[in-house]
């Protein structure tokens, strides 16, 4: 692993870089959205191998290998319907093995380089010839003490960890740690999409279990907003801190209560359609934000996701497979109404992730720089890469400011690869502050200031993670 990867290829941007990253490297890390399984944490039990560590839950690896004509079975994707699946984890890696020259040039690439090199020791190319050795050394760390998930928390220096939870989650591996007596911070996030989603065919089981989890039948829209707001006390309880919301359009509009009920009424009956559902989605939002203003719970909006796209393939393995695609978003005018009731608000802050990267000059730096409760969430899927942060970085902060973004945020399920994706964002951002620095824009004890902030302030203070 080179130990100017990543940065600019003149000397003088590079010399200030290396500078800049030696201030950030060590910091803790702060991951505040992200989708590790507390189980993870709460069992501490032993990774069982380097396939089911490395390969089969991590959609960013799956995706490159399925494009590319590698069936999801033979890596040990298990489908919904029973069928066979390949199950001997020295396969499934030898086949990871062959095709590893597809990630080269890709964030991916970089994280499992890195992963590979820096945490399991391995000093030889992944490749059909290799496999069997590199297996078998990272079956051997992973069958000792340092390498149970608890070990790993500390050796990564995590400072807070947050998962994403259903709304109905009665968060029992989160109480297992607290019990534990453990010192890691793993906090929940509350994730109500189940019961956003109207028109779907499992609504109405979505609403059954918050009301079960609430302990109380919802039999209207506005018992359902209650019982939201009883769950998410309860996240709060348990160490929450934010919300996360996933639509694909973010469509924000005040909904009048009769109608808000009536849309309730034609979700029970299951007749709700895609244009009940925008309506109903706008009203929840509301209704979310209104809450976030009064509990102080930090309110994430990841739009522009065409969720599940192949649909043969969703109907085969279900959902998080990697089948998501990014469509063009608007959010000036999808916004204003919920902006317009909370943007000013003291203890609301809207943090707002985006797939299209056509918004970030256009809306998104315009938002954040206006409304004092908007940050902008670094970004995600196909632009958390070397390019995409820097464009990212281009087009936000000269506009919004630095202080207006909300922090790095490594939005993974793959635990191990926790590490590497902080250490390529601060790689990045200490080059793109180079660069100003070399063009004094800056001067070096401003971008000192504003690599801290970049890598750990700003996520802490976002997220309301300093306490």
């Amino acid at each position: 692993m080179h130990p100017d990867r990543c940065f600019d290829a003149d000397p003088g941007v590079r010399r200030v870089a290396r500078e800049l990253y030696e201030g950030t490297r060590a910091l803790p890390i702060v991951s505040p959205h992200g989708h590790v399984d507390a189980r993870l944490l709460a069992t501490n039990e032993p990774f069982a191998n380097p396939a089911a560590l490395l390969v089969t839950p991590d959609h960013y690896v799956l995706r490159m290998l399925y494009a590319r004509g590698v069936p999801l079975e033979s890596l040990g994707v298990a489908p919904r319907d029973g069928g066979s699946f390949e199950r001997d984890p020295r396969r499934i890696w030898r086949r990871f093995a062959e095709r590893y020259d597809v990630y080269r040039g890709t964030p991916t690439g970089l994280w499992l380089d890195q992963e590979l090199f820096e945490l399991f020791g391995v000093r030889e190319r992944l490749t059909a010839e290799s496999s069997d050795r590199v297996y078998d050394a990272i079956a051997e760390r992973l069958g000792s003490p340092e390498f149970r998930p608890r070990a790993l928390y500390e050796r990564f220096n995590i400072e807070v960890l947050a998962t994403t939870d259903a709304a109905s989650d009665f968060l029992e591996h989160h109480e297992a740690i607290r019990r534990s007596g453990w010192h890691g911070r793993v906090i929940p996030t509350f994730r109500p999409d189940a019961v956003f989603r109207i028109s779907s065919r499992g609504w109405r089981d979505a609403v059954g279990a918050l009301g079960a989890s609430a302990g109380h039948a919802i039999e209207s829209a506005e018992q359902l907003v209650i019982a939201l707001a009883a769950r998410r006390a309860f996240f709060k309880s348990m160490g929450a801190t934010a919300t996360d919301h996933g639509v694909m359009e973010p469509y924000t509009e005040t909904v009048s209560a009769g109608e808000a009920e009536q849309l309730f009424e034609r979700g029970c009956r299951g007749e709700a359609t895609v244009a009940d559902q925008r309506r109903w989605e706008a009203h929840l939002l509301m209704m979310m934000a209104r809450l976030s203003a009064d509990d102080g719970l930090v309110m994430q909006l990841h739009a522009g996701a065409l969720r599940d796209h192949d649909t043969p393939l969703f109907e085969r393995f279900g959902p998080d497979i990697g089948g998501d695609i990014p469509i063009a978003t608007e959010y000036t005018r999808n916004l204003r109404p919920l902006l317009s009731a909370f943007g000013s608000e003291a203890r609301f802050t809207l943090i707002l992730f985006t797939l299209d990267e056509s918004t970030y000059s256009r809306e998104l730096a315009p938002l954040a720089g206006h409304y004092p409760a908007v940050r902008l969430g670094a970004p995600w899927w196909f632009h958390d890469s070397v390019e995409g942060m820097t464009r990212f970085l281009d087009r936000t902060a000269e506009t919004a400011g630095v202080h207006k973004l909300a922090g790095f945020t490594d939005d993974t399920r793959a635990f191990c690869s926790i590490p590497a994706r902080h250490d390529l964002s601060r790689r990045v951002q200490t080059n793109w502050l180079a660069r100003l620095v070399a063009r004094h824009i800056i001067d070096a004890a401003d971008a000192r200031e504003l690599a801290r902030l970049l890598a750990y302030d700003l996520a802490k203070r976002s997220y309301n993670l300093e306490t």
